[in-house]
C-alpha cells in the first residue's frame, strides 16, 4: 500500500489506544495466523474460525479484540495495536503473521500499509461496511480506497454490504456476497447422568426456565407461571436468580407468602410431582436447565438493562426463547432471532403470561426452538470456504 496524502494525514493524528501497553507474550514457533475482531460480536465468528485453524491444521492463532475474552486453547488473545506506523511495525515485527483476517469492515490503514510491505495476505470476513477505528473518523483523501486495495478478498454479509465496499473503493472482483460465518458454539456442558435422571423424574411435565432472574422481574415471572398453570396444570418453573445468595430467602418467601410449592436444589430437594417452582442456584448448571426446559425466559431483558445471559446458550441447546425489549450487549444476536421469528418478544411484564402460553403449545415450542437453533448454527459452509481460502493463501496459492 504506497504512501498517500490520505495516509500521511491519518498518521499525523496517531495516538495510543487503550490496552496498547499490554505485554506481548513470546511468539509461538512456526506458522501463525492473525485474526482481528473489532467488536465482541465479531469475536464469536473469529473464535469459531480460530478453532478450525488450531484443531484441523495445527496453526496457532493470534486474536486481537478490544473486548475481554476468556482463554481458548491454541489462541493468543491480545488487545489490538494502536494504528500508528511505529506500533504497526513493532506489532508485525514481533508476531510475523503469515496471514491476517479482519472482520466486519474495520480498516486500520497504518498496519495495513505495513502488512502490504511485508506481503502478508489480507482477508475481510463477515463484512458489513468499511470504517476506520473508533475516534479516527475524518476526511483523508483516497485513504479508504487505498486501504481496501490491500485485501485479497472481501466476504460480504449481503448485497448491501458488498455495494458499500465497492463504493468505498474495493476491487469489484475482490468482493463477493457469501453470508455470515458460523459462530463459536455457545452450547454449555452438563453431566449427562444428571440430565437423564432429571428427565425421567420430570417425565412428560411441561417445563420452563427463568434464567438469571433479577429481583425486579420475579413478580412478572411468577404471575406468568400462574397464568401458564391455567393452561398446563402440571407446569414446572425452574428459576435461577441472578444473585444465587438470594435463592434460599426467595424460596422461603414465595412459599410462605404466596403459597407456592417450592423445592430448592441446594437443599438436595427434587422437583416432585407437587413442586410448582424449582429454585436452582448453581451457575455451572445452566447447560442442564436449558436442555431440560423447552422454553427459557432470559432475565434482565424485561425491566433491566438487558439480558443477563447470552441468548445463544438457550438457542444452541434447543430451548425456545422468551425475552423482553432490553437486549443489552446481545442486541445483534437478538436482532437476528427477531428477524428469523426465532424468539417470542414481550414488551410489558403483564404480557409475559400470554406469551408463555403461546410458546408452550407444542408446535410453537418446536418451531421457535428449531428456528433459534438454525440462527445459532448458521454459517458452517461459509466458514469452511474461508478456511480453504486461508489454506491456499498460506500455501502461496492465489
Amino acid at each position: 500500500m504506497p504512501p498517500s496524502i490520505g495516509l500521511t494525514l491519518y498518521n499525523l493524528g496517531q495516538r495510543r489506544e487503550p490496552g496498547a501497553d499490554v505485554p506481548r507474550p513470546p511468539r509461538p514457533a512456526g506458522r501463525l495466523a492473525w485474526l482481528h475482531a473489532p467488536t465482541l460480536e465479531a469475536s464469536r465468528t473469529l473464535l469459531a474460525l480460530a478453532r478450525r485453524l488450531v484443531e484441523d491444521d495445527g496453526i496457532p492463532v493470534l486474536l486481537t479484540c478490544p473486548a475481554d475474552l476468556p482463554p481458548r486453547e491454541g489462541v493468543i488473545l491480545q488487545p489490538p495495536p494502536s494504528d500508528t506506523p511505529l506500533e504497526a511495525r513493532e506489532f508485525l515485527d514481533h508476531w510475523k503473521p503469515e496471514i491476517a483476517i479482519f472482520a466486519e469492515g474495520e480498516l486500520r490503514p497504518a498496519i495495513l500499509s505495513k502488512a502490504v510491505e511485508r506481503k502478508i495476505p489480507l482477508l475481510m470476513v463477515d463484512a458489513r461496511a468499511p470504517s476506520l477505528p473508533h475516534g479516527r473518523d475524518g476526511w483523508f483523501p483516497g485513504l479508504m480506497r487505498t486501504a481496501l486495495g490491500a485485501f485479497h478478498h472481501v466476504s460480504a454479509l449481503d448485497e448491501a454490504a458488498a455495494r458499500a465496499f465497492r463504493k468505498a473503493g474495493a476491487a469489484i472482483s475482490a468482493v463477493a456476497v457469501t453470508g455470515r460465518m458460523e459462530e463459536e458454539s455457545a452450547a454449555l456442558p452438563c453431566l449427562e447422568a444428571e440430565r437423564a435422571a432429571l428427565a425421567r423424574l420430570l417425565a412428560a411435565r411441561p417445563v420452563w426456565f427463568a434464567a438469571c432472574l433479577p429481583e425486579a422481574e420475579e413478580a412478572a415471572v411468577l404471575a406468568a407461571h400462574r397464568t401458564g398453570l391455567q393452561q398446563a396444570h402440571r407446569l414446572l418453573l425452574i428459576l435461577m436468580p441472578d444473585d444465587i445468595t438470594r435463592a434460599e430467602a426467595l424460596a422461603a418467601r414465595i412459599e410462605a407468602d404466596e403459597g407456592w410449592a417450592v423445592a430448592l436444589r441446594s437443599r438436595d430437594e427434587e422437583p416432585d410431582p407437587e413442586t410448582e417452582v424449582f429454585i436452582v442456584d448453581n451457575p455451572a448448571e445452566y447447560g442442564l436447565w436449558y436442555r431440560l426446559s423447552p422454553v427459557s425466559f432470559l432475565g434482565g431483558s424485561l425491566v433491566g438493562l438487558g439480558s443477563l445471559r447470552d441468548p445463544q446458550e438457550a438457542a444452541a441447546l434447543g430451548s425456545a426463547i422468551l425475552h423482553g425489549p432490553h437486549h443489552g450487549q446481545f442486541r445483534p444476536f437478538f436482532a437476528r432471532l427477531i428477524a428469523a421469528r426465532a424468539a417470542r418478544p414481550v414488551i410489558r411484564p403483564d404480557q409475559l403470561g400470554d406469551a408463555l402460553g403461546e410458546v408452550l403449545a407444542l408446535d410453537r415450542t418446536a418451531r421457535f426452538a428449531q428456528s433459534a437453533w438454525a440462527v445459532a448454527t448458521d454459517g458452517a459452509e461459509v466458514t469452511e470456504a474461508t478456511v480453504e481460502r486461508i489454506r491456499r493463501l498460506m500455501d502461496g496459492e492465489a
